[in-house]
């Protein structure tokens, strides 16, 4: 394991609660500190302290033994995690003080515990249901501790409103829809035409899936992570991955982290090429949709010819990769050179093309404040002024040797700088790539592709630089097998920004603003 993986861990302990009250109150000083000093918030967990032996039963029943549970919070600053861990009282009433009032970028995270593990965030502005609505007067579907699952069907009730006034009405859209979108609801709130205030409902698409790692082993664990989110399988991967071999302290092959760039950098041109055909398809650009629809198509077989599978799934494992790529460096590169000048002369003409142009203009402003404020990642966060991409913050893997373009955060965060902040990316993953080749091929035929992994016992983070943004794995194993993991996606983080992007817009031009914000919901409801 390298330096530049390594967090900082400490422990918060709970304070007294009221006499009235049983049970102590939870509270995290360390985290507040931080992000007063300018600290971005990267997440709220749920984990296990000292975890015991698997229990009986099939995976996914959870573990029995659990010593107790505890939050763990997230916070990064100048290139290191820090992770604060409040034990909490596994009585009839677990709870902590909230840190949304802090950092509203916890809010969701807060709301998601509530909803699936009961954990009760004092002194929350407003706890609406949101991974998994509980019908009234039942016990949350997980409890802490490392219970068992309870099965039970989501309350969809509608839910109170934001805006209050004359002729204001909510709107129900979705959760299925024209086209082929993932299930999600936006309840849209407004007069008329403009778009007053937006929340989104994302349990549609909630699957149980941290729910699932719990019992499998390390080897079933990373097949399951690379399906939490299909169009960021390899990113997925990869950040469980490193999660493991930290807690091993396993040294990957430095050709193995070579192949994984390959996989990781392709995978964010074909996303990042998915978004502006959705943005063609939205302007009525049926030309721009065809021929930029047919580049995606390439990027996908050409990872399909690298590794077997279109979504760069069954490459990427604990200690390395599998396979090296299917392709000599020659072939490679032939074939990254054609695609990347064809690309760009044909992203050049769409971005020439000032009807389409007009319709990102000032679509789906996020500030920059808003940015700040919930700590928004990824191109969505670059488009309004944030910097921060943990491929250079927080290298890791092959990225450390490997010279990156650092491009200039964009401060309009409209839907057009989120467009341009993506070309700018697709430039710099081929780069990237092509680079790894060269690699490669210079270090010719290696020994070995994977470092063997140990029965590892322990609790890491792991990251990676999806091409939404920051994903993060929390993950604890016992004796090889996994107690807890709770994976968060770029998309689960910067949905809680996205009512933000709405106040100035009307209907028209929802199509825009959700292509630009590259939304993942299979990612972000688990």
């Amino acid at each position: 394991m390298n330096d530049a993986m390594k967090t900082l861990w400490s422990s918060a302990h709970a304070q007294p609660a009221d006499a009235e009250d049983a049970g102590d109150v939870a509270v995290f000083p360390s985290t507040r500190q931080r992000v007063a000093a300018g600290a971005r918030f990267c997440g709220l967990f749920e984990g296990f302290r000292g975890a015991g032996s698997p229990g009986e039963g099939s995976p996914g029943e959870g573990f029995r033994g659990a010593a107790g549970a505890a939050l763990l919070a997230v916070v990064s600053s100048e290139g290191t995690l820090f992770v604060e861990e409040a034990r909490l009282d596994a009585g009839r009433r677990p709870r902590y003080e909230s840190l949304t009032p802090a950092t509203p970028a916890a809010g969701w995270y807060e709301r998601r515990l509530r909803d699936l593990f009961g954990i009760e965030p004092l002194g929350h502005p407003r706890l609406d249901p949101l991974s998994f609505p509980v019908p009234a007067g039942s016990a949350a579907p997980r409890g802490i501790g490392g219970d068992p699952m309870v099965p039970m069907t989501p309350d969809p009730s509608p839910l109170p409103a934001h805006v209050h006034g004359e002729g204001v009405f909510t709107l129900p859209y979705g959760p299925v829809r024209s086209g082929v979108f993932e299930a999600v609801e936006y309840l849209v709130e407004t007069s008329g035409e403009d778009i007053s205030h937006l929340r989104t409902r994302i349990f549609y698409k909630h699957r149980g899936i941290e729910a699932r790692f719990c019992g499998l082993g390390v080897a079933d664990g990373v097949l399951l992570a690379e399906r939490v989110e299909g169009v960021a399988s390899v990113a997925h991967a990869v950040a469980f991955s490193q999660a493991i071999e930290q807690i091993g302290d396993v040294a990957v092959p430095l050709e193995a982290q070579l192949v994984r760039v390959v996989h990781a950098e392709l995978e964010r041109v074909a996303n990042h090429l998915d978004t502006m055909v959705r943005h063609t398809e939205a302007a009525g650009q049926a030309v721009a949709y065809a021929v930029l629809s047919h580049h995606k198509e390439r990027v996908q077989r050409l990872r399909a010819r690298l590794s077997g599978s279109r979504f760069g799934r069954g490459v990427v494992v604990p200690g390395g990769v599998i396979r090296p790529l299917r392709l000599r460096p020659s072939e490679v590169l032939a074939t990254l050179t054609s695609l990347e000048r064809e690309i760009d002369e044909d992203v050049r003409r769409l971005m020439d093309t000032p009807s389409f142009v007009d319709r990102l203009r000032g679509t789906g402003v996020l500030a920059h404040s808003d940015a700040r404020r919930f700590a928004v990642v990824g191109p969505v966060g670059r488009a309004s002024g944030q910097s921060e991409d943990v491929r250079t913050s927080r290298p890791y893997g092959a990225y450390q040797r490997l010279g990156q373009r650092i491009f200039e955060p964009h401060e309009e965060g409209d839907a057009l700088a989120r467009q341009r902040v993506r070309i700018a990316e697709i430039a710099g993953a081929f780069h990237l790539v092509r680079q790894a080749v060269d690699l490669l091929d210079e270090l010719g035929e290696p020994q070995r592709w994977r470092a063997g992994v140990p029965a590892v016992t322990g609790r890491s983070i792991g990251w990676a630089e999806a091409p939404q943004g920051e994903l993060l794995y929390v993950v604890e194993a016992a004796e090889g097998r996994l107690v807890q993991v709770s994976q968060r996606s770029a998309s689960f983080h910067n949905l809680a920004a996205y009512p933000a992007a709405f106040p100035k817009d009307i209907f028209t031009d929802v199509a825009f603003i959700e292509a630009s914000f590259g939304l993942s919901i299979a990612g972000a409801a688990g």
